[in-house]
């Protein structure tokens, strides 16, 4: 087969002062292209993730008996022996003048936060959660916008081996409560609102009534964010102005934790229920963000990182991770591209000098569809273009080109929350397809596998990853005999990794992703579980059974409808949907309004009583009935016709 013209080459100046060229002359090669490093990394696990501790001087204060003691999925023990913990390292690489972290808004403020500044502030209120009773194993939860508040607070709880756990206030409080009481937090941390397309939200009720729902909490720390005062009410708990708990004079010391202490808890998205908790651990996350950061994003000291995410999304635990390379890291509250001003992102880009500039392809799409052009800007400090949430289409590839810069290395990403890391991107020294990621990252054994678990190139098949990685979840919280852990991944394929996502790992070395194969809400990068919007849609008298789908297009777009069976005597007028569209952005999420609501005679379900929505994507996406559904096991068979020649009269009107 013959190998399509790459869209970009590596420059080979750039790739000789590259980290990870750097990377190859210290493990002696020095002339080794990107596949011939990428398969020693995997067929050499312990002698790759040996060296990448090696590297990046990891500081343990015991070391570690052997990198691999075990190496079966699940249930792998990597370095064994050593205690270390995160925050040190994140707080280490930094001169005390530097800028850790650059707080921005989309009114186009910014302030700096030293490293003198940040080393201080945690250690202020690490001392506070230890006075409010946080020890080793006790969860804070954040309840915040992406400021550097969030940064401080998680860096102070992970200091005292304390375990984290965030989510942005466009999650209704019932939404959060649904993830934080499964952790029976000790102390909250929550912000008096957020900024979002030029409006101030006042999260000042959500807060007082999520921490009326966490009976386990101790105290609140109240955040001055937007300028809102607190108004004096009684919370089930003491609370402590944010002011008070970071300003105190104290010095911050570290507790060792074993390499696989559980550092925070993130949420999947709670697709069929409550969301599910993935703990990773201090180790684990520190050699993969050094690895996914240092080496393949290049940031380095001097740098400036900057992607757009919420709190929520895995991307959040990435930006703060940036302070593990001696990079600064950059905080941003608003919309990515407000009414007032859409460009907002590209010009503190400029503004700032940022070297590595993050997004989403629903972003990149945007801006070229509504004719903006972020080549206004002086952008020839960026040299690395990320995206990631969704596949990039090809269409893209020109665009960022023309409209960002010639020589910027567009790097499309797909990983997951699952491992708080990239799966497969770029690196300096890979070429880039358009439409395509270059190659599955270092460590990373990637592999697409057909129905029959056999693996395959150039066809399309299950995203599945052979061999462990650091950072793959030790558990899942409150699964105690690891069952939940073990079915969501390594069911279909024992041993081996299955994520979810269909791609074709091409003859070339790289790898197209085509979309989720399961019914995760992935707009804009920011992922929701249909049952949030399911739950508040059917509180509605008109609603009697809703469902909602977010499908990915070859177009590069993503078609979020929402499916409505109606009550008897109801109707679906612009009134009721004006309802439902509110319902959704107050008691769910305002990301996630959907882009129609339609009227259906019926929502199928297996015969268990499980809403069939993977299928149902499917058949909107154009797959046929045969390939998605065995209809045997559908409670009302005749339903299924009706999804397909919605999907088919969908896509007419389309060509």
């Amino acid at each position: 087969m013959t190998v399509p013209e790459p869209f970009t080459t590596p420059d080979p100046q750039a790739v000789a002062a590259s980290h990870i060229m750097d990377f190859a002359r210290h493990v002696g090669m020095p002339e080794a292209d990107y596949a011939t490093l990428h398969r020693w990394s995997v067929n050499d696990l312990e002698g790759f993730w040996g060296t990448v501790w090696e590297y990046f001087d990891i500081d343990a204060d015991t070391p570690y008996e052997q990198v691999l003691a075990e190496q079966r999925m699940p249930g792998t023990r990597w370095f064994p022996g050593a205690t270390l913990n995160y925050a040190h390292h994140a707080l280490r690489n930094l001169a005390d003048d530097a800028v850790a972290i650059m707080a921005f808004d989309e009114t186009g403020s910014c302030y700096e936060v030293t490293a003198r500044r940040l080393r201080s502030q945690v250690a202020s209120v690490a001392a506070t959660l230890r006075d409010l009773g946080v020890g080793t194993g006790d969860r804070v939860v954040g309840y915040l916008p992406n400021t550097p508040h969030a940064v401080v607070a998680f860096l102070a709880a992970a200091s005292l081996g304390a375990v984290w756990s965030v989510c942005g206030q466009d999650y209704a409080p019932q939404a959060a409560t649904d993830r934080f009481a499964q952790l029976e937090p000790t102390v909250l941390i929550a912000a008096d609102g957020y900024l979002f397309n030029g409006t101030t939200h006042d999260r000042r009720d959500a807060t007082l009534e999520l921490a009326g729902a966490l009976p386990t909490l101790k105290a609140t720390l109240l955040v001055d964010h937007v300028g809102l005062p607190w108004p004096s009410r009684t919370y089930p708990s003491p609370v402590v102005p944010w002011e008070d708990a970071s300003t105190r004079t104290e010095t911050l010391a570290c507790t060792p934790v074993p390499f696989d202490h559980p550092l925070w808890v993130v949420f999947s998205s709670g697709t069929t229920g409550l969301p599910k908790g993935i703990v990773h651990g201090h180790g684990g996350v520190l050699l993969e963000h050094l690895k996914t950061l240092g080496l393949h994003s290049d940031l380095g000291p001097g740098d400036r990182f900057l992607w757009y995410t919420t709190t929520h999304w895995m991307m959040w635990n990435l930006v703060a991770s940036t302070l593990l390379t001696g990079a600064a890291t950059c905080t941003y509250d608003g919309s990515p591209a407000p009414l007032a001003e859409p460009d907002i992102l590209w010009k503190l880009a400029a503004r700032h000098r940022v070297t590595v500039f993050g997004t989403s392809p629903q972003y990149l799409l945007g801006m070229a569809k509504f004719g903006i052009d972020p080549s206004v800007h002086d952008l020839s400090s960026i040299r690395v273009v990320g995206c990631t949430g969704s596949a990039l289409p090809a269409s893209a590839y020109p665009w960022v080109r023309e409209h960002v810069g010639e020589n910027v290395l567009l790097a499309s990403i797909s990983g997951g929350t699952d491992v708080v890391s990239g799966f497969a991107g770029s690196a300096p020294n890979t070429p880039v397809w358009a439409g395509e990621l270059s190659a599955p990252h270092l460590g990373v054994a990637l592999s697409a596998y057909d129905a029959e678990g056999f693996p395959v190139v150039d066809q399309v098949g299950e995203l599945v990853i052979t061999r462990p990685m650091p950072s793959m979840p030790l558990y899942f919280w409150n699964d105690p005999d690891g069952s939940r852990y073990h079915d969501a991944y390594f069911a279909v394929y024992p041993g081996v990794w299955r994520h979810g996502d269909w791609i074709t790992l091409t003859s070339h070395g790289s790898v197209v992703v085509h979309g989720r194969s399961d019914s995760t809400l992935n707009r804009n990068g920011v992922r929701l579980g249909s049952a949030d919007i399911h739950d508040v849609a059917e509180r509605l008298p008109e609603i009697a059974e809703a469902l909602v789908i977010g499908a990915e297009e070859s177009d590069g777009g993503y078609w979020m409808p929402l499916f409505v069976v109606l009550a008897a005597g109801a109707e679906l007028d612009d009134a009721l949907r004006d309802r439902i569209r509110e319902a959704i952005r107050s008691g769910a999420s305002p990301r996630h309004v959907p882009d129609e609501i339609l009227e259906v005679p019926g929502i199928p379900h297996t015969r268990t009583g499980k809403k069939l929505e993977v299928p149902v994507k499917r058949l909107l996406q154009g797959a046929p009935v045969e390939q998605v559904v065995n209809l045997a096991t559908v409670d009302a068979p005749d339903l299924i016709d009706h999804y397909a020649r919605l999907g088919a009269e969908r896509r007419n009107r389309s060509a």
